[in-house]
């Protein structure tokens, strides 16, 4: 019986030693990157599909973005409409004092200098600005909305509009980002700057200064009840972020059982690539002395 020895080996010996080499490499690449599928060659079908997962991971994150700044723009104007509230009812406070019938002229000039304070501490208020434009100038919001004009009625001037500014925080919802400044300053329902103004010349002149507390009164109140789009806004913006982050982690998750690389599997599949690549190496050296033997014995 004869046995037949392949005299060119090296193709296959390198054909072989390749294989493994490519299956090495495979292999630490999904080790190092967690993933099992790295290009589109590995698997067209799930590359698709994280494609699709990337694209909204990205719409996401942008929402998200919205989101975190939309809620930063609302907590600084409902900070600012707190102290309007808070300067609303020390005016209300100083009206009743002015009020009193046993307070002294040069008093409720005094009580009158205090509410000129707290008006120009107001109206400095309604003129807030977050990251260098006017909240409440509807969408005018580089132009300062409102100024001191004794020839207004209300001895106020507003310079904005009633436009109001909205933007897409998650797929199909849209918010509205403001309330108009006139709406929330010098609404004839309850005038702010107006009822301010006429407080002060109620107690410069100790004319009507009742009527002029009641108007403050009122203004306070309209004022409560706009602030009140501000604390919803706030609070879809809460559940639109607690969505938006839940459907991250469900992209994550999907992504990972599309693509992501059984580990305990990819070292396995390392070790034994690299076990076969020392074996085929072995057996190409003994290979090799024997085929010398052979040419020497020839």
């Amino acid at each position: 019986m004869s046995v037949r020895i392949n005299p060119n080996p090296a193709p296959d010996l390198l054909t072989a030693i390749a294989q493994n080499r490519q299956a090495q490499s495979t292999a630490l690449q999904q080790i190092s990157t967690g993933r099992f599928v790295n290009q589109i060659s590995d698997n067209p079908a799930a590359t698709a599909e994280v494609t699709l997962n990337h694209i909204q991971q990205a719409q996401d994150t942008q929402y998200l973005q919205n989101i975190t700044s939309l809620t930063a723009q609302g907590n600084t104007i409902d900070s600012t409409l707190s102290s309007v509230v808070t300067a609303l009812t020390q005016a209300i406070s100083l009206a009743v004092e002015g009020a009193n019938g046993t307070v002294s002229d040069a008093n409720r000039q005094a009580i009158a200098q205090q509410v000129t304070g707290i008006r120009d501490q107001v109206l400095s208020l309604a003129n807030q600005t977050y990251q260098g434009s006017y909240v409440f100038a509807g969408t005018a919001t580089s132009t300062q909305p409102f100024v001191l004009d004794a020839a207004q009625p209300n001895g106020v001037a507003y310079n904005g509009n009633t436009n109001v500014n909205s933007l897409v925080i998650s797929p199909g919802r849209t918010v509205a980002l403001n309330v108009p400044g006139s709406q929330i300053f010098t609404n004839p329902a309850g005038d702010v700057l107006g009822a301010l103004n006429g407080l002060i010349t109620a107690l410069q002149t100790n004319t009507g200064v009742p009527a002029a507390s009641i108007n403050v009164s009122k203004s306070l109140s309209e004022l409560s009840s706009q602030r009140v789009f501000y604390g919803n806004n706030l609070q879809q913006l809460q559940t639109a972020q607690t969505y938006l982050t839940n459907n991250q982690v469900q992209l994550a998750t999907q992504e990972n059982s599309l693509v992501g690389a059984d580990l305990a599997t990819s070292i396995t599949n390392l070790q034994q690539a690299s076990t076969a690549t020392t074996a085929i190496l072995s057996a190409t050296s003994q290979i090799l002395s024997t085929m010398n033997l052979l040419n020497f014995l020839k």
